[in-house]
């Protein structure tokens, strides 16, 4: 149960941020009864997590579908090698940090691939969305999900050295269907943590702006939002703030189409046989020989020719075909298959 504001443990707690003129005692009461759910716990989920934790969020829900591997502790902070030696879900350690760090606070975790299926039963109840994901497919589902249902979210994401974040607002600002739909990089060249690597520090400055404009939003400080895309890279010291403009025509925000939420968009998955599972992507042409290069060392036992390409993830294997289509072996799980796809081809 949440403190009240004027008890003694709550005061000292938030002492700091209600001294904050922004924020103030008002902003903190607000804080406390807001609620907000984080959609992956990785990278920037979990940091982002610790933040609202901390700042005194009052309900929080984790969704993550992963378990906690050690190639996660470089940079997902709420993480610790025991969680890793145990292979816990990611939703399950990241809730017994949380509730550790501030246990006057409601967090949930929750071990769940976001689905259209799903998204009504996980996403609704609460007063924000944040991004803690790591492919477009499922960018696009909390999209059209927040646009349908007049939800606010924020856009976050990070890889190599280079960060982008961006506040939706339904009907006030643009969307992400605006800023990235027609403008998407070519199928299997999208670049991902697991092909390019991705640096901590540029992890933790893409979570203190996704933080800071949640708190603004949750605090009732709308008018502190910056409406604009805050991009970085923290290699080369460039920064970056762009205003961007409302699509008249996005399919989303302006034609109210939503086709990842309906699943028109998202890949067919099915069982193929004995430990297998097929990913049925649509109207995708992939060009293997490039697909091949970047995938490099990230992956074991890289073939392909004409028609496919082949790839080991111990203890799995990926078949990949121009048409877009892949079976993964060693797993009947399809949300295991949709996670390796999105992390090695691209949503």
């Amino acid at each position: 149960m949440n403190q009240p504001l004027k008890s003694p443990d709550a005061l000292d707690r938030y002492s700091r941020q209600v001294l904050f003129k922004d924020i103030g005692e008002s902003g903190q009461a607000r804080l406390a009864a807001s609620s907000a759910v984080i959609v992956g716990c990785g990278a920037i989920g979990a940091s982002t997590a610790a933040l609202l934790t901390r700042a005194g969020v009052g309900r929080l829900r984790i969704l993550d579908r992963d378990f906690v591997e050690p190639s996660n502790l470089q940079r997902q902070a709420l993480f610790e090698e025991s969680d890793a030696r145990e292979s816990l879900p990611k939703a399950v350690a990241a809730g017994q940090k949380l509730r550790a760090i501030n246990s006057a606070i409601s967090v949930e975790g929750i071990v769940a691939d976001l689905t259209p299926q799903n998204s009504a039963e996980l996403l609704s109840g609460y007063d924000l969305i944040l991004d803690g994901t790591d492919n477009f497919e499922t960018r696009f589902l909390i999209n059209d999900f927040a646009i349908k249902h007049n939800r606010p979210w924020i856009y976050a994401a990070a890889v190599g050295s280079y960060g982008v974040t961006m506040t939706i607002r339904p009907g006030l600002t643009p969307c992400l269907a605006c800023l990235l739909e027609g403008d998407r990089p070519s199928a299997g060249m999208e670049e991902t943590c697991d092909t390019i690597g991705v640096l901590g520090p540029i992890v933790q400055l893409i979570s203190s702006l996704e933080s800071a404009e949640a708190l603004k939003l949750l605090a009732q400080r709308e008018g502190a939002l910056h409406g604009r895309l805050i991009s970085c890279d923290i290699w080369s010291g460039r920064f970056q703030s762009v205003e961007v403009s409302r699509n008249q025509t996005c399919r989303a925000c302006a034609r109210r189409e939503f086709p990842y939420l309906s699943g028109e968009a998202q890949p067919h998955v099915t069982m193929c046989g004995r430990d297998s599972v097929q990913i049925h992507e649509r109207s995708r042409v992939l060009d293997l020989a490039a697909l091949g290069a970047r995938l490099g060392s990230s992956v074991e036992s890289v073939r392909h020719n004409e028609f496919l390409l082949r790839f080991r993830v111990p203890p799995y294997e990926m078949t990949v075909f121009a048409d877009g289509r892949a079976i993964l072996k060693g797993s009947q799980d399809p949300a295991i298959a949709r996670s390796l796809y999105a992390r090695f081809i691209g949503a």
